[in-house]
C-alpha cells in the first residue's frame, strides 16, 4: 500500500492505492501517528485503494475518533466494494463518505 500526505494548514489529505488490511493497517496508523495534531480536516481519498479489511476498518475507526475532538473527517472516491463494506458494517453512519 501507498500512503500519500499532503498538508496544507489544518487541512489533511491522505491518498492511499492498493490494499488497506492487516499487513498494511500499521502503516497506515503509523503514517498518521502524530500527523494528526492540529489538523481539524482531514480527507481519505480512496480513489485508488482496491480493498480494505477488518484491521483497515479498526485505524478507520480510530481515526474517526480523534478527528471528533478536533476536527472533520470525510472519505471520498470510495469503490462500490468498499462502499458496500462501509455500509454493511455500520461505517456510512458514522464517517462522512461522498
Amino acid at each position: 500500500m501507498e500512503v500519500i500526505k499532503t498538508k496544507n494548514e489544518q487541512t489533511m489529505t491522505v491518498a492511499l492505492t492498493g490494499r488497506l488490511d492487516t499487513t498494511t493497517a500499521p502503516q497506515l496508523e503509523a503514517e498518521l501517528g502524530d500527523s494528526l495534531n492540529g489538523v481539524t480536516d482531514l480527507i481519505f481519498d480512496f480513489e485508488k485503494l482496491e480493498y480494505i479489511s477488518s484491521a483497515g476498518l479498526r485505524v478507520m475507526l480510530a481515526t474517526q475518533k480523534v478527528m471528533n475532538k478536533q476536527g472533520t473527517m470525510l472519505v471520498k472516491n470510495v469503490c462500490e466494494d468498499i462502499r458496500e463494506i462501509f455500509d454493511v458494517t455500520g461505517f456510512s453512519d458514522i464517517m462522512n463518505i461522498e
